[in-house]
């Protein structure tokens, strides 16, 4: 069991068996997916529950406020928070006591089914994309899956935003990033440019690498506006030595175990994890001497700065 203390006040997260603890797992998941979102009662409920782990998230007074379980196909799933509790840290700490049950039981991998408004969710936590969008009860899903002893590979583009997304929402107090030109497509796409605005709100720093300086800034690159309104959290440099500028990859690491690094940096695909502290250091002390030897990015500062 794991507690935890919130503003909306303490909460616990146990397994719980589901014969006995059927009332209360009724009690959630009926008000949010079938009173909320109108999922019928006999899609909610089937045959796979009485084989499932279920964990169950209770306030401070015992109510159930919170639920998830694992399918003996290792998928997760029927993860509902109640609305009150929402945005406090349940359907989180649900998931950590989910994957925990995975580890546990010796799987190597994860998958579940993500409503598409809670992709970005799903990602901060190390799963990734697989496959296109589907309906399921009448509401939009994809298919996401981490694997749990080794390195995601990224093979879409939609796996990469994913990737991202998953060292951003995990880095603590220092991203880094190295980076040809800003990577349009992924580091100008909306939902990565929010996390990265959260975390130096946050009060974390990124330093960011590039190769080249002028394409991003002749395509109006939202990341430079933004180091431009909070230049304390967004430090460029530009790498001009003829050796560093021939290493051909490309990378994002954190203070907190997660990379995600690119073997050839014009491309998309490569792996991510967001638990591997050794491998993040690896990469920080590859960026560490490049950083040293760039000149600041004098271009991108403000007019009057």
């Amino acid at each position: 069991m794991s507690a935890s203390l919130t503003a909306k006040g303490r909460f616990t997260v146990s397994a719980v068996d589901y014969e006995s603890g059927l009332p209360q797992l009724r009690l959630v998941r009926e008000t949010v997916f079938v009173q909320e979102q109108g999922v019928p009662v006999s899609l909610e409920w089937d045959d796979l529950d009485p084989r499932c782990h279920h964990v169950l998230a209770l306030d401070a007074d015992g109510a159930p406020i919170g639920t998830g379980r694992l399918t003996p196909e290792h998928k997760i799933g029927r993860m509902a928070v109640l609305s009150d509790w929402r945005g406090h840290g349940v359907g989180e700490a649900l998931l950590h006591a989910l994957i925990d049950q995975a580890r546990s039981q010796g799987w190597h991998e994860i998958s579940l089914h993500a409503q598409a408004s809670a992709i970005g969710f799903y990602a901060r936590h190390g799963f990734l994309p697989q496959g296109p969008r589907f309906e399921e009860a009448g509401i939009e899903h994809q298919t996401m899956r981490r694997l749990l002893d080794g390195p995601n590979p990224v093979e879409s583009h939609d796996a990469a935003v994913a990737a991202l997304l998953g060292v951003i929402g995990t880095a603590r107090r220092h991203l880094w990033l190295y980076s040809r030109e800003l990577d349009p497509g992924l580091l100008d796409r909306p939902d990565v440019m929010t996390a990265l605005r959260r975390f130096a709100t946050r009060g974390g720093e990124t330093r960011i690498l590039l190769q080249d300086v002028l394409a991003p800034q002749s395509a109006h690159a939202p990341l430079i506006a933004l180091s431009q309104r909070l230049p304390s959290a967004f430090l460029f440099r530009v790498i001009e030595e003829t050796v560093d500028r021939a290493y051909p990859s490309a990378f994002a690491c954190n203070d907190a175990g997660g990379w995600y690094f690119r073997l050839l940096g014009h491309r998309t695909d490569g792996e991510t994890r967001i638990d591997q502290p050794a491998r993040a250091r690896q990469l920080e002390n590859v960026f560490e001497p490049f950083w040293e030897r760039a000149r600041p990015c004098t271009e991108y500062r403000a007019l009057g700065i």
